[in-house]
């Protein structure tokens, strides 16, 4: 199967599955290749995913001055990026096996991969109103649905591709966030060096 087509198949899964829809799975497992197959592919997301977190990092230097912005910085948000990617993975798999269900990580993550996607581009309109200079409240509303949309995304692809409970889901969601947060705590403790 090439690239461009498992792509077109895990961005499909991932429209599929942001509006709910749990045959956004079957995309991704209907596949003839190895589980571990679809799920490497899934990490071309990342790739798809930089022009809209090199959006984001631009968008939040509004109101700041450019003297701020460093190429040290940018490389090391660059860093922590790729590093959340392949942290999240890692420790997904660990976690999927303690909960019983390590052989079906390899659907999980690719869905939640190719979901990344559309969190990452709604992320960026989220971003919007505060460019077109509307009122703070319209901007931060749209983040906080688009944040939390992005939160019940996160938690119901891992709920249904792994086929735990609610709260064993909530797990994988506070997994994520951790780590994010750990990275960037540690990307800014380097950056402020």
């Amino acid at each position: 199967m090439s690239t461009l087509s498992g792509m077109g198949d895990g961005l499909q899964a991932a429209w599929l599955l942001a509006r709910g829809r749990p045959e956004g799975l079957a995309v991704l497992s209907a596949r003839a290749e190895p589980a571990m197959a679809t799920a490497a592919r899934s990490f071309w997301a990342a790739a798809l995913c930089l022009p809209a977190f090199v959006c984001l990092q631009l968008m939040s230097l509004t109101g700041t001055s450019a003297t701020a912005f460093s190429a040290h910085t940018f490389a090391l948000q660059l860093e922590g990026y790729a590093l959340d990617w392949a942290a999240f993975a890692l420790v997904s798999r660990s976690l999927a096996m303690v909960v019983g269900q390590g052989e079906k990580w390899p659907v999980f993550i690719a869905a939640l991969n190719w979901c990344n996607v559309i969190q990452f581009v709604l992320l960026v309109a989220a971003g919007l109103p505060s460019l077109l200079g509307l009122p703070d409240f319209v901007g931060e509303t749209v983040w906080l649905v688009v944040y939390g949309w992005s939160l019940w995304l996160e938690w119901y692809v891992s709920k249904l591709s792994l086929d735990i409970d609610g709260m064993s889901a909530v797990g994988f969601v506070v997994l994520d966030e951790a780590l994010g947060l750990i990275l960037l705590m540690v990307i800014q403790g380097i950056g402020g060096a």
